[in-house]
């Protein structure tokens, strides 16, 4: 099994199964909901595993189209969510499949970190694409100091991206000189590293808002 395969096999099992009453979403998102109320456009849930965001921007009155690498993920949000206006199971290493100027918020929730620098700054401009002039990106990466969740485990291949040869997938770490790289052709409005006890173990984060210039 190649590692397009094993990494595609590894996100459906874990995306195997999920009931709508099951799914639980933090606060984060608390912190931006002036930008999102008023947003009168789609909001893309890029990477929207079992639907967390999905369905607090549900919740809160938006138009949302969730989007997943994981077939599991897309099937179980369908079900799930039935007021979503669309449900994509796509690569995005691959391209967004919108228009430009489709969206007026990308949220990217701990789903731009597995990519090498190339490859992540490609996917960041196709977002910008997709979006409005002016349009928000609302993410969450790993930081270096999320040592529960593989910080500094494996082979650095790149600066702070890291292949850990265990389970052969690869995870980028941020810092904050990493944030205004990554991020440096934006405007960025927002970005603090923080803490999330969602897990059974503490993650390391960074949580930010940037728009389009």
């Amino acid at each position: 099994m190649d590692s397009i395969e094993q990494t595609k096999k590894y996100w459906n099992e874990i995306h195997n199964s999920y009931e709508r009453a099951d799914i639980v979403y933090d606060d984060w998102l608390d912190l931006f909901l002036d930008d999102i109320n008023k947003c009168g456009l789609p909001i893309i849930d890029l990477g929207c595993g079992s639907g967390n965001d999905s369905k607090y921007l549900i919740e809160h009155g938006k138009q949302v189209v969730a989007c997943d690498y994981a077939e599991n993920a897309i099937e179980n949000v369908k079900k799930n969510f039935p007021e979503l206006i669309d449900a994509k199971c796509f690569d995005m290493t691959e391209g967004l499949p919108f228009e430009d100027g489709y969206a007026g918020i990308v949220i990217a929730d701990l789903s731009l970190h597995y990519f090498s620098e190339e490859v992540t700054k490609k996917v960041l401009n196709d977002i910008k694409r997709v979006l409005v002039d002016n349009g928000i990106l609302i993410f969450r990466v790993n930081s270096i100091n999320d040592v529960n969740h593989g910080a500094g485990v494996g082979t650095e291949v790149e600066h702070h991206y890291f292949l850990n040869e265990k389970n052969g997938r690869y995870k980028r770490f941020f810092d904050r000189d990493d944030i205004n790289k990554f991020f440096g052709e934006w405007n960025i409005e927002y970005a603090e590293e923080e803490k999330m006890d969602r897990y059974e173990l503490l993650k390391i984060l960074w949580r930010g808002k940037v728009s389009k210039k």
